[in-house]
């Protein structure tokens, strides 16, 4: 080793001192003495700027050398250079030939129905190229490509036809909306992909709310509008009964990811929230939501405020109802969120909203256990939030804070008063819920007794099985075997529980209804549409079996414009057209002015509905193609 550094020192002063200052950083690192800075620079006579440079290069240099733990990965199968490249070729070219079949996003990449089922015909004419090297060829990653392979594949909904082109296309505005709409008619992406294309790509000055409104204006697209507020939310504003600090709490879950050196984690945040005062009082980071984060909420809380509440509000989440939750709460009341009432939940909801707003994007850089100092970091974060809300003074409360006002002690009639109404509450919706399972029947509970237990889906108090009872048999059906279904080729999203039983039931239930709807509604015009030509044939037949033809286009003409029904007057001008038409060419053009002669001098309808008579009339009798 003398010998070496003897070399080193003779033959490359900045490669030593390079050395050096690496060494320096690990000294101070492991606590180890370790000569100056400026004593290194001396002693090798090298320059500052170039010694720290090439220390960089060396410090990522280092880790090279070092083999990881663990076997040596499986060497990928080599795969013929003219395969490879002829599908790359056939991917390229479908890519160019769809444009927004294939987006990548920061985290993930979305590919098209379209796209996928071209991967897979790929796959089948190239079976005989390994899966890796396949996946390296059209850089996809190797699970996706595996899941495409193994799951089958659903059928992509037939384009819109396009709407006639616009007459008057000279304008700025015509030609940029022409743009969009035969850009989205190639677009093989998403609706956001697609807006993003419009601004980036073709450079319009569109926002996504005016591509929405161009493409269903024209019939390519079809927004899905959201529920508005319910029309009796104003009533219901303050309906929610509260009693004193530490009388009822309100308890929720939200998730927060965490990016950490370009990993993302996903925490649950479970919080409660007093209802009286709005205060944060507990609070809980873990991987998901779940009955150990209610419990580790509950007893955050009581180590805050030194007593636990006289009740506990909910949402029906089975988790939240289990018998370890039933446990840590002991003498506190447990109740049940109201479905479809999200003002149960208002202050929780509330609680989340500031924190959303307050909340940076949680983005770390480091190697050092990721996961663990992801939810420490979480931890912080919540709590610092928490503090500060607690005591921030509230406009609406006379400028008092959260936490003076839980300092607020109730009298013992307050408490009593109150354990009394939250009891009665409770009773109230344990005879709802008994009076709810009594009027289901009992088959239709056996039978999903039955499954809930082959599928291990969690409903302690059956309030998920009765809300799926109370749907025909035949959408229960459906949607056990659907939810099996999905377990089976692991499609379920993460976290699906009973709830999403009852999701699948529901749309099951509501698409059967839409389908009877359509038949009914589709008999029903038929017959209201037979019923009401019914007399306009009958008088039809008796005006055109007269041998004066004029006299028959002088009654067809004075029955159109005599009528207020645009039914009855597009009937009878189609009953003149025929008529017309079953003339002589010699006579048809005479005819013709006579009729629209008399439709001229009917002043009692307005000049634009007489035009658009004689428009029909003529395009009826003399069709251009």
């Amino acid at each position: 080793m003398v010998s070496v550094a003897e070399k080193l020192v003779s033959a490359c002063p900045l490669a030593v001192a390079a050395l050096l200052l690496v060494a320096r950083g690990v000294c101070e690192r492991l606590g180890l003495p370790a000569p100056e800075v400026a004593q290194i620079l001396a002693a090798t006579q090298a320059s500052r700027s170039a010694a720290y440079e090439l220390g960089q290069a060396l410090a990522r240099l280092l880790p090279t050398l070092v083999r990881a733990r663990g076997r040596p990965p499986k060497p990928a199968p080599e795969a013929s250079s003219n395969q490879s490249a002829a599908l790359t070729r056939a991917v390229l070219a479908y890519v160019m030939r769809h444009p927004g079949c294939v987006h990548r996003h920061d985290a993930r990449q979305r590919y098209s129905d379209g796209f996928r089922r071209f991967v897979v015909a790929q796959r089948a004419e190239h079976a005989a190229l390994e899966v890796e090297p396949f996946a390296a060829a059209i850089d996809i990653p190797l699970g996706t490509l595996k899941q495409w392979l193994r799951e089958p594949m659903t059928t992509a909904s037939s384009q819109p036809p396009r709407p006639p082109e616009p007459s008057e296309a000279a304008s700025t505005m015509v030609a940029r909306i022409e743009t969009v709409l035969a850009a989205y008619a190639r677009w093989s992406g998403g609706f956001v992909d697609f807006c993003d294309h419009v601004r980036r790509d073709l450079h319009l000055p569109f926002g996504r709310a005016l591509v929405g409104r161009i493409l269903e204006a024209h019939g390519r697209r079809r927004a899905t509008r959201r529920a508005g507020r319910s029309p009796d939310e104003l009533a219901l504003r303050g309906a929610f009964r509260t009693f004193f600090p530490g009388a009822q709490w309100v308890g929720d879950g939200m998730a927060v990811p965490v990016v950490v050196d370009g990993q993302r984690f996903t925490f649950n945040v479970e919080l409660d929230v007093d209802a009286h005062t709005a205060a944060l009082v507990g609070g809980s980071v873990r991987d998901q939501e779940d009955a150990a984060a209610v419990v580790e909420a509950l007893h955050d809380g009581v180590a805050t405020t030194g007593a636990p509440p006289l009740a506990l509000l909910l949402d029906n989440r089975p988790s939240n109802h289990t018998p370890e939750v039933d446990a840590a709460l002991g003498d506190t009341l447990p109740i049940r969120a109201t479905p479809g009432r999200g003002q149960n939940k208002a202050h929780v909801e509330g609680g989340f909203g500031l924190f959303s707003q307050r909340l940076p994007e949680l983005v770390l850089d480091t190697r050092r256990g990721a996961h663990a100092l992801a939810g420490a970091l979480l931890r912080l974060v919540v709590q610092v939030w928490a503090r500060t809300t607690n005591h921030r003074p509230r406009s609406d409360r006379g400028a008092r804070s959260r936490v003076e006002l839980y300092a607020d002690q109730p009298t013992a009639q307050q408490i009593e008063q109150a354990r009394r109404e939250l009891r009665e509450t409770a009773e109230r919706q344990e005879r709802a819920r008994r009076t709810l399972e009594a009027r289901r029947r009992p088959e239709v509970l056996a039978l999903l007794d039955q499954h809930f237990a082959r599928l291990a889906l969690l409903d302690p108090q059956r309030h998920l099985r009765l809300a799926i009872a109370r749907y025909p048999l035949d959408a229960i059906v459906a949607g056990l075997a659907i939810f099996g279904a999905k377990r089976r080729a692991g499609t379920l999203p993460d976290g699906a529980d009973a709830r999403y039983l009852l999701g699948i039931v529901r749309n099951v239930a509501d698409k059967t209804e839409g389908e009877h709807l359509a038949r009914g509604l589709l008999e029903l015009r038929l017959e209201a549409r037979d019923r009401a030509l019914a007399p306009l044939l009958a008088a039809r037949d008796a005006i055109c079996s007269a041998h004066d033809v004029a006299r028959v286009c002088s009654d067809c003409v004075d029955r159109a414009l005599d009528t207020p029904s645009p039914l009855d007057r597009a009937f009878w001008l189609g009953a003149l057209a025929d008529v017309l038409r079953a003339q002589p060419d010699s006579e048809r053009r005479a005819l013709f002015l006579a009729a629209a002669r008399r439709i001229q001098a009917t002043y009692a309808v307005p000049p634009r509905e007489r035009q658009d008579a004689l428009r029909v009339l003529a395009q009826r009798v003399f069709p251009i193609a």
